[in-house]
């Protein structure tokens, strides 16, 4: 099963352009669809817990997937593979990065990636927004979030303890029992 992870995580790591967002749908399909190694029920739930958590979303979300499966161990091999990519390219950029950083058609390369790295980013945005049963009932909250965050300059940190909270209270004592 290490040597399955490896494998899965490590190309999880290499054909994802755009960061942790962008590879959110890619883990799904791999850990949810294909594999089956994670209920599709849990996998939002991985997704606001490596959010919630200091670090990389990506290298979260593999830790948590490889410490469920295979307890550290798993954690370890996961958080490995998915970062591994990254830094050997990262390395081969940094030995080769004088020779080609002037070119024009390295250069044009990275204008057109970088609308796409914004739709590879947008898209599971929505998706997560439709699991997370986001409506035009209550949209205003992630609006109101980002908005206070942009706008405002609050922390990310307080308002996902705010929304811990107001989450729990409204839990707790508003939502009606069914």
């Amino acid at each position: 099963m290490y040597h399955s992870l490896f494998k899965t995580f490590f190309r999880i790591g290499l054909f994802t352009l755009g960061g942790g967002y962008a590879m959110i749908p890619i883990i799904e399909s791999e850990v949810v669809d294909k594999h089956h190694w994670i209920e599709k029920k849990d996998f939002l739930d991985i997704v606001a817990i490596s959010q919630s958590c200091p670090g990389a979303l990506a290298i979260n979300m593999s830790a948590y997937i490889g410490y469920k499966l295979k307890k550290v161990p798993g954690a370890v091999v996961t958080s490995f593979a998915t970062a591994l990519p990254s830094f050997l390219v990262i390395l081969l950029i940094a030995m080769f990065f004088h020779q080609f950083k002037d070119n024009t058609v390295v250069a044009a390369i990275f204008r057109g990636i970088r609308p796409a790295v914004v739709a590879l980013i947008a898209v599971p945005t929505f998706k997560l927004a439709k699991d997370a049963c986001i409506t035009l009932n209550n949209c205003w909250i992630p609006i109101g979030c980002a908005l206070a965050i942009y706008l405002f300059g609050i922390s990310p940190i307080i308002i996902i303890l705010l929304a811990g909270i107001c989450g729990y209270v409204y839990g707790q004592y508003i939502k009606p029992t069914e």
